[in-house]
């Protein structure tokens, strides 16, 4: 399968290429930082970049704790390996310092033309380095931005790229910021060749990352799917979680345990620090900081007219939704030849987990889909429930947080066999009073593969097909 999607992002990097073309700014260099969760694709959006422009390039990839003599050695083999026109200059070169490794690469950089230079997992370079965005501020400054290049950074480390350029940092205000999420619902489509509801359970499964979704044969069921996939060790569904769980989560850390108590399907702090294993609520509230800070783990509160203090966990890294709740618990049944019993598991449970998991994706295609519409001034899409949790609200569209008008309440009924009927539109009038800044005028909205009850008196109202049509 060729390369699919990421097409913004392509004419992103093209766009800044042309900004070195043509000496469009101060500097006849240009930096991004192009940050995203492991495996989303990063490295090979900047292998597509080279490939499509042709131009000068050199790629070094840093490797975690590696001696910081390997990894400056690494970079001067890159140089001396590339198409670069300076690449005898590292033959046998062997810098000392980070300063000296990148003082090379410039030596090396075309000064009559573009070229593109990828450092990939940039923090991983750095955190060897006493001083390292130190050095690589004075080695941009001073010889690498003189020269026409554009200069990617690339990490999955979200928090360390985001240190990067902080306005105390030495490398703040040199560099323009990319952010790469996971395939879109809509990418994810075109890759399997699904369409409605199977589409939005392919991006489910896959999180939509391209080494997975890769893996999907055009128009093949998501039964079909993951019985290929529970067969062999070496699918990227069964790998992928693990990957990212030995990179960012060493055997034995505490986050292990409640990244898979969240997974499971525990929200709230008291489940999760119960499902954990009891911890104190110091080393939990210390873990989900980390998690959070790490964008592993992403926190909602509930969206009204007033403040409310409850929160609840969900797993936000797209490699680990389905993976820890469905895949993690198959390992041993997998290594065992036994896909037939993790198959078991997801159809026993896959239902009930879909119509939390896919809460998020509604309220992010509902908010992408209201600009053409008359409640284009909706800034905020969430949902609402009390301590108790009885009643809950699936959509609640605000203009802020807490809101000052409350533009619309709605329900999510993830199913294709029955619409949204008039009895749950009834239900939905009755529980929305409970929601502060909720008028007998607040309209409502629905969100279901079905569609809707002929006769139920709702506002507007989404299929799986929207929602896909939210991401072009």
């Amino acid at each position: 399968m060729g390369f699919v999607g990421r097409e913004r992002e392509l004419e992103d990097l093209r766009a800044q290429l042309r900004a070195v073309e043509t000496g469009a700014r101060d500097a006849r260099g240009t930096a991004v930082l192009v940050r995203g969760r492991r495996r989303v694709g990063k490295s090979r959006l900047a292998e597509e970049f080279v490939d499509r422009t042709g131009v000068p390039h050199v790629t070094f990839q840093a490797a975690r704790h590696a001696p910081v003599g390997q990894e400056l050695a690494g970079i001067a083999e890159a140089i001396a390996s590339s198409n670069l026109p300076g690449a005898d200059l590292a033959a046998g070169n062997t810098p000392a310092t980070l300063t000296a490794a990148l003082t090379l690469l410039a030596a090396a950089l075309p000064d009559d033309r573009p070229s593109v230079v990828v450092l990939d997992e940039v923090p991983w370079l750095l955190e060897g380095v006493p001083g390292g965005a130190g050095e690589l501020q004075r080695a941009w400054d001073r010889a690498l931005s003189r020269k026409p290049v554009l200069l990617l950074l690339l990490g999955s480390d979200l928090a360390m790229m985001e240190h990067l350029t902080q306005a105390d940092q030495p490398f703040h205000g040199r560099a323009v910021e990319m952010i790469l999420h996971a395939l879109s619902p809509s990418d994810v489509a075109r890759m399997t060749g699904l369409a409605g509801a199977d589409a939005v359970d392919a991006y489910l499964i896959t999180g939509g990352q391209p080494l997975v979704a890769q893996e999907w044969q055009h128009g093949e069921t998501p039964d079909a799917f993951l019985a290929r996939s529970y067969a062999s060790p070496l699918s990227a569904l069964v790998a992928s979680g693990t990957r990212v769980l030995d990179s960012e989560f060493p055997e034995g850390e505490l986050s292990r345990r409640v990244l898979t108590a969240i997974g499971d399907g525990e929200r709230t702090f008291s489940r999760i620090q119960a499902a954990a294993g009891g911890l104190q609520p110091s080393s939990l509230h210390r873990v989900l900081t980390t998690l959070v800070t790490k964008r592993a783990v992403a926190i909602d509160s509930p969206l009204s007219a007033a403040p409310s203090r409850e929160t609840r966990y969900r797993i936000a890294d797209p490699a680990l939704r389905f993976w820890l709740p469905f895949v993690e618990p198959a390992l041993n049944e997998v290594d065992r030849g036994r896909p037939d019993l993790a198959r078991g598991r997801v159809a026993r449970s896959f239902p009930a987990w879909r119509g939390r998991a896919v809460e998020p994706v509604v309220r992010e295609a509902v908010h992408r889909l209201l600009v053409d519409t008359r409640w284009a001034g909706v800034h905020e899409v969430g949902g609402w429930w009390p301590r108790t949790n009885t009643p809950e609200i699936d959509l609640v569209g605000a203009d802020a947080r807490p809101a000052n008008r409350i533009a619309f309440v709605g329900t999510t009924k993830w199913r294709t066999n029955r619409p949204v009927s008039r009895s749950e539109i009834a239900r939905l009038v009755a529980d929305a009073q409970a929601v502060p800044g909720v008028t007998p005028d607040t309209p409502l909205v629905a969100v279901c593969p079905a569609g809707v009850e002929a006769g139920a008196d709702v506002a507007a109202s989404w299929t799986a097909e929207d929602v896909l049509r939210a991401w072009p």
